[in-house]
């Protein structure tokens, strides 16, 4: 009972003050984070969610949780005008009680294109006035994607990779069709060991691993972190005795960075190019 009655006052609160109140901005979504920024509006920025960590700046910022679990409590108590959000932001409830309380709710289409990044970017310009600004912004992205493909297919071969996710859980997961890794490797001119094999993420098996036979295994530096360093990840992944751990082809780039598909994705897929197709 007293929850509810916290939640309808929070609602009232932010229906009367959102009336006239300039931009406070939620943002959820590491890629939807950077794209505020990139804009220049990160000033509009109130609140985070936890996997909103790049530029540094945001992590100064109150959090409102993880982007499937978000509570509309905690959005309302930042007092926002608009929620700007992944598709998987959630649960639907919440965002249903968010609209109730006059909150604008904003979500971008998700997936593994780039063209998606250059229309979030025009998504969100335009629900922050800045029409201008996005399109300028997505002008410089569509460029700068052009020019990394170029350079992507001038290097020689396509190294056959095995992308490993790895949270520091008990299983880490290796990645099929349909995912971030999976399409940041073929960007980067790299072939999926696992590609027609199964989508989305399946736990790591040793027996598999050697089978795919990779030239090269690609993780997040956080993984890396993680486990301890490179010789303690791949033990702990069971990996060492493939003839890629032995070589040293162990690649890594700051996940958000990789699997984040943001203003950055340029920049991410040359990085990860260079490192596949180092000798």
């Amino acid at each position: 009972m007293m929850r509810r009655a916290v939640f309808a006052a929070l609602c009232a609160f932010c229906c009367a003050a959102l009336a006239d109140a300039p931009q406070r901005l939620v943002t959820v979504g590491g890629a939807v984070s950077e794209i505020v920024h990139a804009l220049g509006a990160a000033q509009r920025i109130v609140a985070t969610d936890t996997t909103s960590i790049w530029p540094p700046s945001l992590l100064a910022l109150p959090k409102v949780g993880y982007q499937r679990t978000l509570a509309a409590e905690g959005v309302l108590s930042m007092r926002p005008t608009h929620l700007i959000a992944t598709a998987d932001a959630g649960p639907p409830v919440t965002l249903t009680q968010l609209r109730g309380a006059g909150v604008q709710v904003i979500q971008l289409d998700e997936g593994h294109r780039a063209a998606q990044v250059s229309e979030a970017i025009r998504k969100v310009a335009a629900a922050l006035s800045l029409e201008d600004a996005g399109r300028e912004l997505a002008q410089r992205f569509d460029a700068d994607w052009a020019a990394a493909q170029a350079d992507v297919r001038a290097l020689p071969g396509r190294p056959r990779a095995l992308f490993i996710l790895d949270h520091g859980g008990s299983n880490p997961m290796v990645a099929g069709d349909d995912t971030a890794a999976a399409a940041m490797l073929g960007y980067a001119g790299a072939d999926n060991v696992m590609s027609g094999r199964f989508r989305g993420y399946r736990p790591l098996t040793l027996e598999a691993a050697l089978l795919a036979a990779p030239d090269v295994i690609v993780t997040t530096d956080e993984a890396i972190a993680a486990a301890g360093g490179r010789a303690a990840f791949l033990a702990r992944s069971g990996l060492s005795a493939l003839p890629a751990a032995r070589a040293g082809k162990l690649v890594s780039l700051d996940s958000l960075r990789m699997l984040g598909f943001g203003p950055r994705l340029p920049g991410a897929v040359r990085a990860l190019a260079q490192q596949l197709h180092a000798r």
